[in-house]
């Protein structure tokens, strides 16, 4: 069953928004399709799925913020961050495998990802105070700086399908015409880099800098993609 179940999703899939990282499309998603076939074999709901990603995501946050800041830990916390996106990927197929998702999932699923979101970078920020040196303060601007980031795009990525779907125009994850070379390019934006990165959070200054960058990447693509967005909902008004 479990077999079939998974041969069935591969069959199933759809093709990708032009926005969607290399990591999600080829990586998570196929990851994503095991667990979620394995989930549907045992008899697991989208919700329950649901809920198992948020446990992975939040023992790995708990671990960043009070843990001791070591390579073990580290390991762990890219291996828990890792499982817990790619649940979040096998919630929708299982779904899929039972005729289709509600309101209620779909909810339920934002809203984990929303505060997974929110309190990674906050357990980063306690994490590094308790790592860095006396006088290296300042460096815990960058977790503060890449929550607000992350949070402030992932929110309008939110309001842009809400207020498309109001207007009767389709969201970007609906129009797809993703390719694998636009995957690449966006690649660094990809939440999948997040997750690994935390493998170098037992050396604190070499997790800095590839930490450092993915927040100079998720603030440079906000500050891009905010006017893009805003040029976009300035014609929903002419569509409708």
């Amino acid at each position: 069953m479990i077999a079939e179940s998974y041969r069935q999703l591969a069959r199933a899939q759809k093709g990708h928004a032009r926005g969607a990282p290399a990591y999600s499309v080829y990586v998570n998603r196929r990851i994503g399709r095991v667990l979620a076939a394995c989930a549907y074999g045992i008899g697991l709901t989208p919700n329950q799925v649901s809920v198992i990603s948020a446990a992975h995501s939040l023992a790995a946050i708990l671990l960043i913020a009070l843990a001791p800041v070591s390579v073990v830990t580290g390991v762990l916390v890219a291996l828990l961050l890792v499982l817990g996106y790619a649940w979040d990927s096998a919630d929708g197929q299982v779904a899929r495998l039972r005729g289709g998702g509600g309101p209620q999932g779909e909810w339920l699923d934002h809203f984990i990802d929303t505060l997974k979101i929110a309190t990674l970078h906050v357990a980063v920020l306690i994490g590094l105070f308790r790592a860095l040196p006396e006088g290296q303060e300042v460096l815990l601007l960058i977790p503060l700086a890449f929550g607000v980031a992350a949070t402030s795009s992932f929110t309008a990525m939110l309001l842009n399908d809400l207020l498309k779907g109001k207007h009767a125009v389709a969201s970007t994850h609906e129009r797809g015409g993703g390719s694998l070379k636009r995957s690449l390019v966006v690649l660094p934006t990809d939440f999948g880099l997040v997750c690994l990165v935390f493998v170098l959070w037992g050396w604190t200054p070499v997790f800095l800098v590839g930490y450092g960058a993915l927040a100079a990447v998720a603030i440079a693509f906000l500050a891009m993609a905010a006017v893009k967005w805003f040029r976009e909902m300035g014609t929903l008004g002419e569509v409708g």
